[in-house]
């Protein structure tokens, strides 16, 4: 007889936690301390049943695995671009995952310069991750970010170019970027906070000085900001970017003139957003003053940048969402939103404007790499739920466009118009429409039999695009509905459509999904027996959310790095981010808002009920959602879950938010997510 798998049971130690009168009890508190030998062992074993428990699985993995590597096209590289004399291209080669960073000069056929070959930097390195490459005006320095803990802590260095030498510089606990000044010699980054990981520092480097010696120019006391140093496409400013969720500041300085003092362009004040652009003898700004919920864009002249003096250039619209600007030398493209789809409008600077035509419903289209400003030529990317990726040259002038990659599919049997992709809207509790983007292979019937896994995020304004997935036909050719529920708390419709699911309104994205849930029933695509709900990070917030207000629509759950300790995580500041999000979900400090949070957080709400088959997974290193929120969930649901469905929590002892490093280590954690629902399925090959 086979001996029964036991799961973990985390130890009890009640911790009393008090706030404005209210006292909660977490008797897994103690699980908050990385160093204690006694929490690493409590997730081992996590680990380990959930290993023996899936071992069955094993040999599916490997073959999902091997199936979905097989669609990607290993020895790929990136659609090379220009920029100041030469060529910048990526690319991989057969058997390495990590990319390889190039360039050529002036052509495309002269010998490649190769700045960096992560392969061979990642060799000593369980987690690796390059950043920030930055080349100097003249061509002589590049700096870049390296990460081997997967904290995003990166430390700042520099390669000569002329003799591939890396200088001994070591600059730590940055961002990983830095931005030159134009005298080749001097360069800002931004340095964060040693115990929040708050990037609230830019510093001042000039090269043969020691990083001791750096100059602080900026310093962001309030702890809800953010700061980032870039310089703006004309090359003629460095900015320096104060960011809150609700609220922006810039700064600019000559680029030039590295040792002179940056100016305030507009001062910030409470709910005034706006980002800014250069050319010529004016800023562009993206902005939301004069109550633009949906932004409109301004400009103002370089020597008179205060907000007074701006004028509208794009009036504000009540149903089209202005979401970024490129500017080039004879043309102006800006980047909408209306009705949930990408729109690119082409403003000559003398003529008349359009829009480049898309007649999908289920497509995402943005702009790329557009560095140089004399050109007519502007680049975007194209793809949809069907459709691969495509990065096209499109000519503003003649309107011809020219394809110059598409995204390969491996295998030879892939045809899109062997799926059906759509749009259709689900009803919200408060009557509101909430559209949900789906993709199946054709002949699916509707009559609740489906597998359907439904995805969403719905937070901090963040729009779930659709786009295509190579790895995803692994579920669609098994049988699998795959949807997308645009929930609120992103900005697919706008910026209303965030406000309304943040903060006081937040319950939105969670009632939002269970909508969009419960429509996918009614219309048969699925029942509750087949339906896989998926979310991360603050879409793990959802996921825990959900299945503590309507378990029994599930069949089972897949949360990546879940935030779900809302309430004591919001109300530690020492914890990385906490402070910054207090315009997302708001300050707990304020009872209207403790209260509020207690009455959704997934930790604080779990109770004795039936919960679906759930698996989570997390990152011992996690600086974004730390790895004890995932850990003290399941212990508790452990013990207060009144069925005997699968629990799992799978940890990555050596990364953090992102997951695995390298290009197909990905793949082996998406693989153990689809063998959790297709083993539900018992779907087996």
């Amino acid at each position: 007889m086979a001996k029964k798998i036991v799961p973990p049971i985390a130890k009890i130690i009640p911790k009393t936690l008090e706030k404005h009168g209210d006292v909660r009890i977490d008797n897994y508190y103690w699980l908050n301390d990385r160093e204690n030998p006694e929490v690493i062992d409590y997730l081992n074993k996590e680990n380990d049943y959930y290993q023996k428990s899936t071992a069955h699985t094993k040999q599916f993995q490997a073959i999902l695995f091997e199936e979905m590597k097989a669609r990607i096209k290993e020895d790929d590289q990136s659609v090379p671009y220009f920029y100041n004399g030469y060529w910048y291209i990526t690319r991989f080669e057969i058997g390495k995952g990590y990319p390889i960073y190039a360039r050529k000069k002036q052509s495309l056929e002269a010998e490649e310069e190769i700045l960096f070959d992560c392969n061979e930097m990642a060799k000593d390195h369980a987690y690796f991750k390059l950043t920030g490459l930055s080349v100097s005006d003249d061509n002589k320095w590049i700096s870049f970010g390296v990460d081997t803990v997967s904290r995003r802590q990166y430390t700042i260095q520099i390669k000569n170019l002329e003799t591939n030498e890396i200088l001994p510089l070591k600059i730590e606990n940055t961002t990983g970027g830095a931005t030159w000044a134009n005298d080749n010699k001097t360069f800002f980054y931004s340095r964060k906070d040693e115990q929040t990981l708050r990037p609230d520092k830019i510093f001042k480097h000039e090269l043969d000085s020691s990083p001791e010696n750096d100059i602080l120019v900026y310093f962001e006391k309030d702890e809800t900001f953010d700061v980032s140093v870039y310089k703006s496409k004309s090359r003629k400013y460095i900015m320096i970017n104060s960011d809150s969720t609700m609220t922006s500041e810039y700064r600019y300085l000559l680029a030039s003139k590295p040792n002179g003092k940056f100016k305030v362009f507009q001062k910030r004040t409470r709910g005034l957003e706006y980002s800014i652009s250069h050319f010529e003898d004016h800023f562009y700004i993206v902005t939301n003053k004069d109550k633009a919920t949906n932004f409109k864009l301004m400009k103002t002249p370089e020597d008179a940048t205060s907000k007074e003096n701006w004028v509208d250039l794009i009036p504000h619209r009540e149903q089209v969402l202005v979401e970024a600007i490129d500017i080039f030398k004879d043309y102006l493209v800006v980047s909408e939103r209306f009705n949930g789809l990408n729109q690119l409008k082409i403003m000559p600077w003398k003529g008349k404007e359009y829009y480049l035509p898309f007649d999908s419903e289920t497509y995402m289209a943005y702009t790329t790499t557009n560095i140089d400003f004399d050109t007519e030529i502007l680049r975007y990317s194209y793809q949809s739920l069907a459709t691969p990726s495509s990065v096209i040259d499109f000519n503003m002038r003649t309107k011809e466009k020219t394809v110059l990659k598409e995204q390969e599919v491996l295998g030879g049997t892939y045809d899109k118009s062997n799926y059906t992709e759509k749009r259709i809207w689900a009803t919200a509790k408060d009557g509101i429409k909430v559209p949900i983007s789906m993709i199946y292979k054709n002949g699916v019937v509707q009559n609740g039999k489906n597998p359907t896994l439904l995805y969403a995020y719905g937070s901090y304004g963040v729009t779930m695009d659709c786009h295509f997935s190579s790895v995803r036909l692994s579920l669609l050719d098994r049988g699998f509905i795959f949807a997308i529920a645009h929930v609120r708390g992103g900005e697919d419709l706008g910026r209303n459509w965030y406000d309304n699911g943040k903060l006081l309104k937040k319950k939105n994205t969670f009632t939002d999904f269970i909508a969009c849930s419960e429509f996918l029933i009614k219309e048969k695509y699925t029942s509750n027996e087949h339906l896989y709900a998926e979310g991360g990070s603050a879409g793990g917030l959802l996921m825990g959310a959900i299945i503590n207000m309507a378990p029994n629509l599930y069949k089972g759950v897949i949360a990546q790095v879940p935030f779900v300790d809302v309430v004591t995580t919001m109300l530690d500041d020492s914890i990385p981010l906490t402070t910054s999000e207090y315009d997302e979900w708001g300050n707990p400090n304020q009872k209207k808002y403790y209260d509020y949070m207690k009455s959704y957080s997934p930790y604080d709400n779990v109770v004795a009920q039936d919960y679906p088959n759930i698996y989570i997974s997390t990152g011992l290193h996690d600086s974004q959602v730390q790895y004890w929120e995932p850990a003290k969930w399941i212990a508790k649901l452990r013990v207060l879950k009144t069925n005997n469905n699968q629990l799992y929590l799978d940890v990555n002892m050596d990364a953090g938010h992102g997951g695995a490093s390298g290009r197909f280590e990905a793949l082996k954690e998406i693989a153990k997510e689809y063998c959790f629902l297709l083993d539900l399925q018992g779907i087996q090959g």
